[in-house]
């Protein structure tokens, strides 16, 4: 967010699209913004992987197994607001690079733990790693975490027609929904809002939270209703968190 943005991981890749250089982008949909260049679509999103985040230790298995005043590696301020609220005596260490980085920061004991995107690690078939898995009622997830999406030129016919089969609905409604939630809240990928959408017989369960960083103010809200209504059910839900305090927290955050 310091560098880039709310576009700073898809920009490039948006570019290549934008001048005939790639057909596709494929893009982790956390970090894609909610607005998207004039031009480019979301033609498909693929099944969700496990949305929750991971807890990689090397000697404690839960978050509660912690000894006080642990350091725990997170580069993100939504797991930051919640790890606080859980445990606030926790040491919170920033933790930046890409996964094999990370674990092996952990490795080099610069941490006690590391929390990271369920997702990622079981794409990469490193399950082993991960001590347990958080609860969504202890770390929300981040809105649109663990769903690839791919872009294209909307007037691509060819490509966009090949990709078409491979979108999986109930992924792209729950994404509606979590997404219309940000968009409400004027939210990137590098602030303190959670968004967690669920489908079970035709009813979409959509949960959420604002959080202050340091975890003594979490703010939550929950709707529910039709799959059908999905966008409309996020901007409701983003409504009442604003009505119920989110926007002043959000406002007083500098990254």
């Amino acid at each position: 967010a310091k560098v880039g943005g709310k576009g700073l991981f898809v920009k490039e890749l948006e570019n290549n699209l934008l001048s005939n250089e790639s057909d596709i982008a494929v893009h982790s949909m956390k970090d894609v913004p909610m607005e998207l260049p004039s031009g480019l679509i979301i033609t498909c999103i693929i099944k969700r992987e496990d949305p929750r985040d991971a807890f990689i230790s090397n000697q404690y298995q839960s978050i509660h197994d912690l000894p006080n005043n642990a350091v725990v590696g997170t580069s993100s301020l939504r797991r930051q607001c919640q790890l606080l609220a859980l445990r606030p005596d926790l040491n919170i260490k920033w933790l930046r690079g890409n996964i094999n980085t990370r674990l092996k920061k952990l490795d080099n004991n610069e941490y006690d733990a590391i929390i990271l995107a369920a997702a990622g690690i079981k794409r990469m078939g490193w399950e082993n790693r991960i001590s347990s898995i958080l609860d969504t009622s202890e770390c929300l997830p981040a809105v649109g975490q663990g769903a690839i999406g791919i872009e294209t030129l909307s007037t691509n016919q060819t490509v966009n027609k090949l990709l078409s089969p491979h979108n999986h609905a109930e992924t792209a409604y729950r994404l509606m929904a979590e997404r219309a939630l940000n968009k409400q809240l004027n939210g990137g990928c590098q602030v303190p809002i959670a968004g967690h959408a669920t489908i079970n017989n035709n009813n979409l369960e959509l949960n959420a939270l604002v959080g202050q960083v340091d975890g003594k103010k979490i703010i939550k809200a929950s709707i529910t209703g039709s799959v059908s209504e999905a966008e409309a059910l996020g901007r409701e839900l983003g409504n009442e968190l604003i009505s119920k305090g989110a926007k002043q927290i959000l406002d007083s955050i500098t990254i």
